[in-house]
């Protein structure tokens, strides 16, 4: 059992100084003057001068590694665990990307088992940037409604020259039998969408609600800070329904992305509400960058951990309250992706937390009610990390 005594909990809405009480994996007390049970063995933690937050949630992150648009030696390595916790983050969701070809999603399911025996919580989306998607029992649909761990579909590529060029009707289907398949699932059943650089890349979303009976909740865009141009009409889609910044390439191409903290403030300063935002890492996935002549100019790859940094940059240089800027790393994820247990600080909600210090520097992590960080120090790697 851990107690958080006199600790200031954003949960995500503001609830001052109070104590926090984790057992068995749950938080079971959010209260102040709590009172240990007698005989029994408890971690008693001054919280005096801490923040203690809902754990991150990476909902776009390559688990299983990416890349390959430079050749072989440009695929990406697999996630290690201290890449997610040096960022506070306690749960990601796994994707595929470009290359559903010759990567796998029985890999990508066997990294999210390990992700999970390792302490942290993990999903994944069946599917790659190709259409029709890639899957694992033959139906996107099926995945979903039979495998514990597939939530939706993605990344599905639409605006970009390594998509496949999805039609709407094909969309309309797919987006359909991911429907169908997270409600006998109990999923959000989402269609993670790709955006690339092409001209008005979410009027494909907009012509498949036009001519469908799903609405736009049924998708989550991301790459939306990619280019002032899709930026722009992020600021109008996002009105209606959600947009999902992307935070580790901006570093990288600061010429061409809009800044992942100064995208929030951007985005609720043009009526988009606070509800429909959400930032993800895109770790572990290439960062390509292309000349006018489609040949590969520039090849990076994202960090886990820039979620974190760019929640922070938020609070401190764009004046977001705390608890809004949890909403966009942890509450809002959970909620739109359905993720039982996560992204709140409640009586029965999973003991997952990032404790911040008052210079918002992360402290501690704790996932499943144990420790993976304390006082700044990783604890526990993944079982082959040094």
């Amino acid at each position: 059992m851990i107690l958080l005594r006199d600790i200031d909990v954003y949960a995500p809405e503001p609830l001052g100084r109070t104590d926090v009480l984790l057992a068995g994996g749950r938080v079971v007390g959010v209260a102040p003057g709590i009172t240990p049970p007698g005989g029994v063995e408890m971690d008693v933690v001054n919280g005096r001068g801490l923040l203690a937050l809902p754990g991150l949630i990476d909902g776009h992150v390559h688990i299983a590694g990416a890349g390959g648009e430079g050749g072989p030696a440009s695929r990406t390595p697999e996630l290690r665990l201290s890449q997610l916790l040096e960022g506070g983050i306690t749960s990601v969701i796994g994707a595929l990307g470009t290359d559903g070809f010759t990567r796998s999603l029985e890999g990508l399911l066997m990294k999210a088992k390990a992700l999970r025996a390792e302490g942290v919580g993990c999903w994944i989306y069946t599917g790659a940037y190709q259409v029709p998607p890639p899957t694992l029992l033959g139906d996107v649909a099926r995945d979903l409604a039979l495998i514990e761990e597939v939530i939706g579909v993605g990344e599905i590529a639409v605006a970009d020259h390594r998509s496949s060029g999805p039609t709407v009707d094909e969309l309309i289907r797919l987006a359909a039998h991911a429907r169908v398949g997270g409600m006998l699932g109990g999923k959000a059943g989402i269609v993670n969408l790709h955006l690339g650089d092409g001209e008005r890349p979410f009027e494909i979303v907009r012509e498949v609600v036009r001519r469908s009976e799903l609405k736009a909740t049924q998708f989550l865009p991301t790459h939306v800070n990619r280019s002032a141009a899709v930026f722009a009409d992020a600021k109008e889609y996002g009105r209606d329904s959600y947009v999902d910044i992307t935070a580790s390439a901006y570093p990288y191409f600061p010429d061409e992305e809009v800044k992942p903290s100064a995208a929030i403030a951007q985005l609720l300063a043009a009526g988009v509400p606070i509800g429909h935002i959400t930032m993800s890492s895109d770790g572990c996935g290439s960062l390509p960058s292309f000349d006018e002549a489609g040949e590969l100019a520039k090849l990076e790859t994202g960090e886990p951990a820039s979620i974190f940094r760019e929640f922070v940059d938020a609070v401190r240089d764009e004046g977001l309250p705390i608890d809004q800027a949890v909403r966009v790393v942890s509450t809002n994820v959970a909620d739109i992706l359905k993720l039982p247990g996560k992204g709140h600080i409640v009586a029965g909600a999973n003991a997952d937390l990032a404790v911040l210090d008052e210079d918002l520097r992360l402290r501690h992590v704790i996932a499943g009610g144990r420790w993976m960080v304390r006082d700044g120090e990783v604890l526990r790697k993944g079982s082959f990390e040094a």
